[in-house]
C-alpha cells in the first residue's frame, strides 16, 4: 500500500529554503507568488493491504526518522 507523508516547518519556525525560492520566484518574473514553504514529501511502499495499518506505519516513522518533531509537522495519506 503507498503512502505519502508531507513534512513541512512548523508555522512561525524559519525556512530560509522557501524564503530563497520566493526570492528566486520574484527575480524570475513571478511577481503574484508571496511567501513560500519548502518541505519534503517522501513516497512509502508498505507491504499491507491494512489502510489503519499502514497509516499508523508511516506515522511511526514519521515521528522517528522522517520529520523532526520539534521544527516539523507530518501529514500521512494512505493513496486510494
Amino acid at each position: 500500500m503507498r503512502v505519502d507523508v508531507r513534512v513541512m516547518p512548523k508555522a512561525g519556525i524559519l525556512d530560509p529554503q522557501g524564503k530563497a525560492i520566493a526570492q528566486a520566484l520574484g527575480r524570475l518574473g513571478f511577481a503574484t507568488v508571496g511567501e513560500v514553504r519548502a518541505g519534503k514529501l517522501f513516497q512509502l511502499d508498505i507491504g499491507t493491504e491494512d489502510a489503519a495499518a499502514a497509516r499508523e506505519a508511516a506515522s511511526r516513522m514519521a515521528e522517528t526518522l522522517l520529520s523532526n518533531p520539534v521544527i516539523e509537522d507530518f501529514e500521512v495519506e494512505v493513496a486510494p
